[in-house]
């Protein structure tokens, strides 16, 4: 997902897309994308949006296919309009894990949300993830002293039912949303919690 406006980057981010800006010296969508090949991960679409010319301008000779999300409707839109099969990886385009974070979680069997303690959570860019017998059960936590935040990193497994994406209320949509659709309903979401990360 590389379609939001970055408003907590402004004023640099009216100028540049939030993606294209450097981690350690190389645009952070840039590094994600070496991480998803060195995944295996093959087949990948970017959902642009803000300044989508730059973001396409850079990764057209990475071969991806390009989405447009023409408003910012939230993540959950970005992903019904970019999905076209399941099981999938959905990424934030705003954040660097440790190298091989990625390759891991896409191991990761069902349904699952990364985790990540640094940085903590901050309601209501960051709500926590509560964790409980070593499953999710709650997609945004309220709770203080829950220092588990989600990472923007999800695998929707082979049962994920895209009409959870339609009926997401909003906007915006969000995927957190849906996410907490499948645990009511009964389904298994774990968490996988990686070494490291840095957003943009």
């Amino acid at each position: 997902m590389a379609a939001g406006k970055g408003r907590r980057l402004r004023p640099l981010t009216e100028r540049y897309a939030k993606p294209v800006l450097p981690i350690d010296g190389r645009p952070v969508v840039v590094t994600l994308l070496h991480e998803l090949r060195a995944a295996g991960i093959g087949r990948i679409t970017v959902v642009t949006g803000h300044l989508a010319e730059q973001v396409e301008s850079l990764l057209e000779p990475f071969g991806v296919r390009f989405v447009r999300q023409p408003v910012a409707l939230g993540s959950g839109d970005a992903v019904r309009r970019g999905l076209d099969a399941v099981p999938a990886l959905v990424l934030g385009a705003d954040t660097v894990f440790t190298p091989g974070d990625i390759a891991r979680f896409a191991a990761t069997p069902g349904h699952a949300i990364a985790g990540r303690r640094d940085p903590p959570p901050s309601p209501p860019h960051r709500y926590a993830l509560r964790i409980e017998d070593g499953r999710i059960t709650k997609v945004l936590d309220d709770d203080p002293v829950n220092r588990l935040a989600a990472a923007p990193l999800w695998r929707l497994g082979e049962e994920f039912d895209r009409a959870l994406l339609d009926d997401l209320g909003g906007p915006p949509y969000e995927l957190a949303e849906a996410f907490q659709s499948l645990i009511d309903a009964g389904e298994s979401c774990s968490t996988a919690r990686n070494s490291a990360a840095a957003s943009s």
